[in-house]
């Protein structure tokens, strides 16, 4: 590779958020590089629940099927204490399914397998990823970034977008700070191990009398337990084999020997933090690099992929001068009250106040307050301007997620527009004409297509070529 290369976006971090704005950016034809500290893609399972919402953005992106394959269901919660299984429970409540909402139970799959298919199906679009290449230095000007690299190397960008985590180096390129608190004052930890002599059947879980304790919960798609632990105050972490076995052991009846591997280990205080901005010139902050979560909601790998979604077609847009520079500071006017919100239920979730189920889908959010939605409908229906656009087939038969499936707008229309393709929505969107985003959201809704339909398209270039 040259020592200067000049491209379109440059996407720093290679985890979900990363990889996952990659994927959205090459289908669109944009020339992005994604680039990566390390010299791998990191290891360890980390967040593994993908929730419902996600699942559908993977099917968006052509990964569904792959992330299945390399997952699988959660196990129910089997509780011991003093050697004896006690009681099973669910870990999450049930949440209905229907023809607008396919999918609503999370699917488990280990983070180094999330990010091995997503980067999969990244080289097979002909996106790239640089290993070896972490940030050392940033510049903006009036057009654009340049960025210099750990291999001595320099990038040229129009745009440069930080998925590089909670200690994102770009974070602090641009002086952006972040506000949080501690979640629990408690360490904890989270490791991947090979486990002899529990099922694979249940996620196992041992509580002392103090709260603390330890969970093995059977990672789908591996031959590993994931390791859980929350830890006494003041507890020193001893993340080496020996060290995990004291842990196992004193919490639960295995033997050391049981522990017979340590494939990955991290230690970690829970906390909730928010990037003060999301926006800084031609930088963006997407994933951790914006928001820290607690692990107990499932929220945080979840929230950073739907950062990627947000944010891909709109710096397409803009670089392909289908809309105006604009058109970004949407993408911090939606995502950072929606992770805002996802901060506060995961530390809801962590101290009990929630149960995971269907305040943990995400199928619920949406962006009704942008002021890139526009409902010009007197009386709306069930589905509003800046809702999630469901599921379902409409009369033709048409799947919608098949329809929406691709780097498009979609139009939702009873009567024939001029110059555009348009599909009849299913009945249960209710009356109107819906404008669906790229991003699957819905953008303008109106009686008619008269409506202010063609000014909408205008200013956020829905009906330019793609």
């Amino acid at each position: 590779m040259d020592a200067v290369d000049a491209v379109g976006v440059l996407v720093v971090g290679a985890g979900p958020t990363g990889l996952a704005l990659g994927i959205d950016l090459a289908r669109r034809g944009v020339d992005a590089l994604v680039v990566e500290a390390g010299e791998t893609l990191s290891p360890g399972s980390r967040g593994k629940g993908i929730q419902p919402r996600t699942q559908e953005v993977y099917y968006d992106l052509g990964v569904l099927d792959a992330m299945r394959a390399a997952g699988g269901p959660y196990p129910p919660r089997l509780l011991w204490k003093n050697g004896e299984p006690l009681d099973t429970k669910p870990m999450f409540d049930a949440v209905a399914a229907d023809e607008g909402a396919p999918y609503t139970e999370p699917l488990m799959v280990a983070q180094w397998r999330t990010q091995e298919v997503l980067y999969a199906r990244l080289r097979e679009l002909g996106g790239r990823v640089g290993f070896g290449r972490g940030l050392t230095g940033l510049e903006q000007d009036a057009e654009g970034v340049t960025a210099g690299l750990a291999d001595g190397t320099t990038v040229r960008a129009r745009y440069v977008v930080a998925a590089d985590g909670g200690r994102s180096t770009v974070r602090r390129a641009v002086g952006v700070g972040m506000t949080g608190e501690s979640v629990d004052p408690s360490p904890f930890l989270v490791a991947d191990l090979r486990v002899r002599g529990l099922d694979r059947d249940h996620w196992h879980t041992f509580v002392g009398d103090d709260g603390c304790g330890v969970a093995l919960c059977p990672l789908a798609g591996t031959d590993d337990f994931q390791l859980g632990a929350r830890l006494p105050e003041g507890t020193r972490i001893d993340l080496s084999l020996e060290g995990l076995r004291r842990l196992v052991t004193t919490y639960s009846h295995l033997d050391a020997a049981d522990i017979t591997e340590v494939r990955w280990a991290s230690d970690f205080r829970p906390r909730a933090a928010l990037a003060d901005r999301f926006r800084v010139g031609r930088v963006f902050l997407a994933g951790d690099a914006a928001h820290v979560h607690s692990p107990a909601g499932g929220q945080g790998l979840n929230t950073s992929v739907q950062d990627a979604y947000n944010l891909g077609w709109k710096l397409a847009a803009v670089l392909a001068g289908r809309a105006p520079d604009a058109l970004l500071d949407t993408y911090e006017e939606e995502r950072r009250p929606n992770a805002a919100a996802m901060l506060g239920l995961s530390t809801s979730v962590h101290h009990g106040e929630v149960r995971r189920g269907e305040a943990t889908v995400q199928l619920a959010l949406g962006y009704r307050e942008s002021s890139l939605t526009a409902e010009t409908r007197a009386h709306p229906g069930p589905v509003r301007a800046g809702d999630r656009a469901p599921d379902g087939r409409n009369a033709d038969g048409v799947r919608m997620f098949d329809a929406f499936r691709g780097p498009h707008w979609t139009l939702l229309t009873p009567e024939p527009v001029a110059g555009v393709d348009g599909l009849r929505a299913p009945e249960s969107y209710g009356p109107g004409v819906f404008l669906v985003r790229p991003d699957g959201y819905v953008g303008w809704a109106g009686e008619t297509a008269a409506e202010g339909l063609r000014a909408y398209a205008e200013r956020t270039g829905a009906f330019a070529a793609a």
